[in-house]
């Protein structure tokens, strides 16, 4: 009888595991067709999305509505699309997920062609039998217009805003980069 619900508990694990992967997918598609009604459908009544640059900061559907609204309106087309995703389960919380997405987005912020890198830290939730997001984390390695593209990995300011940059969100403010340079940099 063990080896049976272990074997459930492992299948649900899968289901939960490939539900998640496709919320995140669905995400990068209803960012780029615009479509308000399903991005908002991917998010729980009280979640959150924030960045350390503080580019995208919201609290509840309601305000993230507001912010891709805002965002939407200056951008043009949009092509986003998820590369690896890293999902983990807390077994004393079945309906509670954490996740590590790396992706990358062509864009089209008042009409300037822009690439991005970013991760984000997932927390999710299970909600009347569906998965959502109940916080997104969007950290950005750069966001600049495509003629800056080839000089950017050079200088930390790799985040262009309104024509201006600002520092990246990481590798720099993370722990394993942080105490490389520590080590060996410092070290010459």
């Amino acid at each position: 009888m063990t080896d049976i619900l272990s074997l459930e508990r492992r299948i649900e694990r899968l289901e939960a595991r490939a539900e998640i992967q496709e919320l995140t997918s669905a995400y990068a598609i209803a960012c780029d067709e615009h479509d308000m009604p399903r991005l908002l459908s991917l998010f729980a009544p009280d979640a959150t999305m924030d960045s350390p640059s503080k580019l995208l900061v919201a609290n509840g559907r309601d305000e993230i509505e507001a912010m891709f609204i805002r965002l939407f309106k200056i951008r043009g087309p949009g092509y986003h699309w998820t590369h690896d995703h890293f999902v983990r389960f807390d077994p004393a919380r079945p309906d509670e997920a954490t996740g590590l997405v790396l992706s990358h987005a062509e864009t089209c912020p008042n009409q300037e062609g822009s690439v991005a890198a970013m991760r984000y830290e997932d927390k999710y939730r299970r909600l009347d039998g569906r998965w959502v997001f109940a916080k997104r984390v969007l950290n950005f390695l750069y966001y600049v217009p495509v003629a800056q593209y080839p000089q950017v990995f050079a200088d930390p300011m790799r985040i262009t805003v309104n024509g201006n940059r600002i520092q990246a969100d990481y590798p720099e403010n993370l722990p394993a980069w942080q105490d490389f340079e520590r080590k060996h940099r410092a070290a010459g």
